[in-house]
Parts: structure tokens; C-alpha cells; sequence
């Protein structure tokens, strides 16, 4: 973990937003390298921005959180995500781990634990409020696959489809496995064809609903 761990911030909301650079300033062990009222905004920041942790509301105006999400691991690939808001319906809270999120936590968290949640996701862990962890508890339950789900996946197609789950974009794969986006992209479709779909967010729920990574 860095000494100063460097935090962007991605709030509509002005005084929620200032409130949130003011905690982060406040820690010495904190870093506010910027605080956007869009997603817009956060997008186009200078590349040199970097931050390790990208705290981000869903409801924002223009493009919403969820679609801004893996957008923002294309521009910060280092980063990690963790969503910050008062949605906490099972819908929102699907799509943004699907998106790419690794964290999730509501705009009512105390101060001290939201920073330590961000400790937590540079620690790879996956900070989420209490509530939220026992939805998604149950959410996986709900999605539990079928005994006889078989769709002869190699072990390299099972790491991208993982890849795809945990919100990596064709370049971001390809950055990570040291290949072409031409190979990712061969491979990807392969993928499509054997779980019958026709896109990554289909891909992603078949293999949540199915635990096909397990």
C-alpha cells in the first residue's frame, strides 16, 4: 500500500462532494487528486491524475455511474472503484459490481469507516455496508447454476470471462494477459458462442448466475 493513499472523487452533489475532499485532506494518509461533479468531468482529467481509489456516486447527471464505470478502469486501470450512494436496490447494486465496481458502500457510512473502507479496497479487500453484503449474499443464492451447466470453456477463456467480470475492458485484458486486443477480441467471441450470448454484460450475468468460475 502506498504512504499516501491518492482518492478521486466523482459527487454531483456540491456540499456532499466538498464534505468528501475535506475528510480525505483531513487524513494524512489521504490524498484528494480530484473531485468531479460528473462522469464527464472525471473522464476527462489529465491522464497524470491517477488516483488509487475512485469513489463514485450512480446518480449523476449525464452519464450515470453505471455506465461510467468501466469507462473509468479503461482510464485508471489501477484504480479501484467503490461505489458511494443511497441507491441500495438490488438492480444498482448488480449492475455496478458487474460494471467493474469492487466496493459499494452507502452515503450514510460514518466518516472513520468510510475511510477505512478505502484502506480495505487498497488492500483488496471489497468494502461493501452491512446491508449491501447481504444482498449480494443473496443475490448469489438466488443465482445458484444449474448441476449440469457445462459449456467446455478452456482455462484461458475461464480467466477472460473472469477478466470480464471483474470489469476489464478488451485493452485492459489485453494489457493485463501481454496480448493483441485482436487475440482478446478472438478469444471473447469464442466465449459468446459457447455460452450462447451476444455481449459482455450477458456473458457476465450467465457467469454469475451459473458460477461458471468456480
Amino acid at each position: 500500500m502506498p504512504e499516501t493513499i491518492r482518492v478521486g472523487i466523482v459527487e454531483d452533489q456540491r456540499r456532499m462532494r466538498d464534505a468528501l475532499q475535506a475528510l480525505v485532506n483531513g487524513n494524512e494518509s489521504f490524498q484528494s487528486v480530484g473531485a468531479w461533479a460528473s462522469m464527464e468531468e472525471a473522464l476527462s482529467a489529465a491522464p497524470e491524475v491517477e488516483p488509487d481509489v475512485i469513489l463514485t456516486d450512480l446518480g449523476l447527471p449525464g452519464m450515470s455511474g453505471i455506465e461510467g464505470i468501466p469507462k473509468l478502469r479503461e482510464k485508471y486501470p489501477a484504480a479501484r472503484i467503490v461505489v458511494l450512494t443511497v441507491y441500495e436496490d438490488n438492480d444498482r447494486v448488480f449492475q455496478a459490481l458487474c460494471a467493474g465496481a469492487i466496493g459499494y458502500l452507502l452515503k450514510n457510512t460514518a466518516p472513520p469507516q468510510l475511510l477505512e473502507s478505502l484502506r480495505e479496497a487498497m488492500n483488496g479487500g471489497a468494502p461493501m455496508s452491512p446491508g449491501i453484503a447481504r444482498m449480494v449474499v443473496e443475490l448469489f443464492r438466488l443465482f445458484r447454476p444449474p448441476a449440469r451447466a457445462q459449456y467446455n470453456l478452456t482455462p484461458h477463456e475461464r480467466r477472460l470471462l473472469k477478466m470480464l467480470v471483474e470489469g476489464h475492458s478488451y485493452k485492459t485484458a489485453a494489457q493485463e494477459l501481454q496480448v493483441s486486443i485482436h487475440t482478446v477480441a478472438f478469444h471473447i467471441q469464442s466465449i459468446y458462442t459457447k455460452l450462447q450470448v451476444h455481449s459482455k454484460s450477458e456473458a457476465v450475468s450467465r457467469a454469475l448466475r451459473e458460477n461458471l468460475l468456480l
